[in-house]
């Protein structure tokens, strides 16, 4: 679907990197400026999941000959991707302005934190910092116990990833008319609070309490997880009254006089109390037999490793072992594109001479 589209990523962590595996994911051309002495963060492979289908170049972009070389590659790209704090690229000479200087039509995509500008924006801090302060954590956890969300998912993927890559696509679909470039300022705090919209919708009807734990989402006992008896978990989401209705005869609890008071929150407690209970007498398969082919809107929760054997991924493909690697595929899926195939990620470097050689042919 991108294909013909040249983004430069220069080298970072969390979402930037991300951001780049979707475009490249969907066609694009994604080369990314490795810096010389590998990887500033301790733990990342040289080359990881997020890297795959991408091309590599060695840059230092402290030196005056390689930033030449930078501003060369931008010259020829639709789209450059950075996560610096603020004023980094700056002071290293390649902020937007040169960068537009050498390309008016460039979309220049930053990732941050906290944003490039506001009270916190030379601060430094991770994933859990910035859906702290955005509102995106207050509702992660069941009352009485830490917030705490799936890690890096709501703040650097959703709030921060997803948000650059939209900007992104939309700043390109504006060149391409206008031949005017533009900067795409994402910031995780700015991206998780945008999608705590659909929750906060439900605030207009009084659905949405301002105590953890007194909401249609996250109080009551038809929307939540409960532990079976071999340690393994059941998801539970039955909202809407039929998908409610199915879940009690499957739990045996048709004609309860609490369960089916569904919306009393007064009863809430009690029967969260009695699903504990009887979730803990049956293990997880058990469970999962229990529900097979209903509409209870009821699952395990599984491990990435059991996700990849489920009948869902095997018929999709969603899960696959690519590269010495588990990882899930590219998202979404288009009518007329070919299967998707992972492509390896490059090592550190391994285009450089490729990639200087096509921008001295011009």
């Amino acid at each position: 679907m991108l294909e013909g589209i040249r983004v430069i990523e220069v080298e970072g962590i969390g979402p930037g990197p991300f951001a780049g595996m979707m475009l490249a994911d969907m066609g694009a051309e994604v080369i990314k400026v490795h810096r010389p002495g590998g990887q500033a963060t301790p733990g990342l492979p040289d080359r990881p999941i997020l890297d795959r289908g991408k091309r590599s170049i060695m840059l230092d972009l402290k030196a005056e000959g390689d930033r030449a070389t930078f501003l060369r590659l931008v010259g020829s790209a639709d789209a450059l991707i950075e996560g610096f704090r603020p004023g980094v690229m700056e002071r290293l000479g390649i902020g937007p302005e040169p960068c537009h200087a050498a390309n008016p039509a460039l979309v220049y995509g930053r990732m941050t934190g906290w944003g490039q500008s506001g009270a916190l924006s030379d601060r430094a801090g991770h994933d859990l910092n910035y859906i702290g302060l955005s509102g995106a954590l207050w509702y992660s956890s069941p009352p009485g116990e830490t917030p705490f969300a799936p890690p890096t998912l709501v703040g650097d993927v959703g709030g921060g990833a997803m948000y650059l890559v939209a900007g992104i696509l939309a700043g390109l679909l504006r060149a391409r008319t206008s031949g005017k470039g533009t900067v795409v300022d994402a910031a995780i705090c700015d991206g998780s609070a945008n999608m705590m919209n659909l929750l906060m919708t439900m605030g207009q009807t009084g659905n949405l309490a301002p105590a953890r734990g007194d909401s249609l989402l996250d109080g009551p006992h038809f929307s939540r997880t409960y532990r079976t008896a071999d340690g393994g978990f059941m998801s539970v989401q039955c909202l809407e009254p039929k998908f409610y209705a199915e879940f009690l005869a499957r739990m045996e609890l048709t004609g309860d006089a609490e369960f089916e008071r569904q919306l009393d929150r007064s009863v809430w407690p009690a029967c969260i109390r009695r699903l504990e209970a009887r979730f803990a007498g049956r293990g997880r398969a058990e469970w999962e037999a229990i529900f097979e082919g209903s509409d209870a809107c009821v699952a395990p929760v599984l491990t990435p490793q059991e996700a990849m054997e489920h009948p869902l991924s095997t018929s999709r493909g969603i899960w696959v072992e690519a590269d010495g690697a588990l990882q899930a595929a590219a998202a979404p899926r288009f009518s007329d594109a070919p299967a998707w195939v992972p492509r390896p990620a490059p090592e550190p470097g391994a285009d450089t001479e490729a990639i200087l050689a096509e921008l001295d042919a011009g």
